[in-house]
């Protein structure tokens, strides 16, 4: 009997596809914190979901689930049909995984009990960022945040399996839906992000090993709001404009933020005269893209202190974020704090 050894082929008639999502989790299964698998398989829960919504999301102009659902969600902000339905989604997906044991949404007002007692995980989720972005059909985005309960498998869940700071995070990730949709995650050691195949119905690693350049010459916010800003942020966009640096603001914060880490600059959203506290939230926005940008060489703080240092005090905490490539960051933090002095 004849063997012949596998060798790979060079043909161009065959093409590598690469490797899939649910394969690259199995590979660095090793690098978790808690090797057991649960996270592995809540990853693989996350990106199925993601696969539906980016179905729906695709569908949205000719399904008539487009446009405002009626009702207004717990920071008083319109619902869209498609925040409702990713909201179904993503949270079906994770009760019936039963990994996770809570859930913060930006869509619910309260902490959602899956009534998995085995749970070890508690995620922090934006189903749909940017959704008001849905009707003119802008790039959106998922959101997500995973941390380990710290209380007993089986008891009720406490306060402080919940209000955990962002530096206690297991694993981060965004879902991009755009002209492609993307899912990039850290676990801590590192930043990997995957294509969606749809033929295939496969996400494949197309960005292995993600790192944000350490300076940049993007800037992103919405000068809208220019009047309302402290005088140290004022003086920074100054500066970036002087310098010819390139504005750039989509209003969808997972596509402005995945933009600036790809090709180098800062997003921010501060806080305003109108605004003290800032707009976005830190448990399920600010505290994932830390994780994210941090991983990736870059940096994140609320103007003053690092963001994924900052301990939650209530669910729907808000707070200004300003992150991006590191030099860009430090630098508006100095203009910041010389002005906040002379104050």
């Amino acid at each position: 009997m004849k063997i012949k050894h596998y060798t790979p082929s060079t043909s161009n008639l065959a093409y590598s596809v690469g490797v899939t999502l649910d394969r690259f989790i199995k590979m660095k299964q090793d690098d978790f914190p808690y090797a057991s698998g649960e996270l592995s398989q809540l990853l693989r829960d996350i990106a199925l979901a993601s696969k539906i919504v980016n179905r729906e999301t695709n569908r949205a102009g000719l399904s008539n689930i487009g446009g405002a659902f009626g009702n207004t969600n717990v920071q008083g902000e319109e619902q869209q049909k498609l925040d409702v339905i990713a909201n179904i989604r993503f949270t079906r997906a994770m009760t019936k995984g039963g990994e996770v044991c809570a859930v913060v949404s930006e869509e619910d007002d309260e902490v959602i009990d899956l009534q998995n007692k085995s749970g070890k995980y508690v995620v922090a989720i934006d189903p749909l960022d940017g959704s008001s972005n849905i009707d003119v059909n802008i790039s959106i985005g998922t959101i997500f945040s995973i941390y380990r309960r710290v209380t007993p498998i089986g008891s009720p869940i406490q306060a402080e399996d919940i209000m955990q700071p962002g530096n206690q995070q297991v694993a981060a990730g965004y879902v991009l839906y755009g002209s492609s949709t993307m899912m990039v995650y850290t676990t801590g050691n590192g930043v990997n992000g995957f294509t969606y195949e749809p033929s295939l119905g496969e996400f494949f690693l197309s960005h292995p090993d993600m790192c944000a350049p350490k300076d940049g010459k993007i800037y992103s916010i919405n000068e809208g709001a220019f009047n309302f800003f402290e005088p140290g942020l004022k003086n920074y966009l100054e500066v970036c404009k002087n310098r010819t640096y390139s504005a750039r603001y989509i209003g969808s914060l997972v596509a402005d933020f995945h933009r600036n880490l790809l090709k180098g600059g800062i997003y921010i959203y501060p806080s305003t005269s109108k605004a003290p506290h800032g707009k976005l939230r830190l448990l399920y926005e600010a505290n994932a893209l830390a994780f994210i940008a941090e991983q990736a060489g870059g940096k994140a703080t609320d103007g003053t202190q690092r963001i994924m240092d900052i301990l939650p005090q209530s669910l729907h905490q808000r707070t200004p974020l300003y992150i991006g490539s590191m030099k860009m960051v430090d630098e508006v933090e100095g203009i910041l704090k010389v002005h906040r002095t002379l104050v």
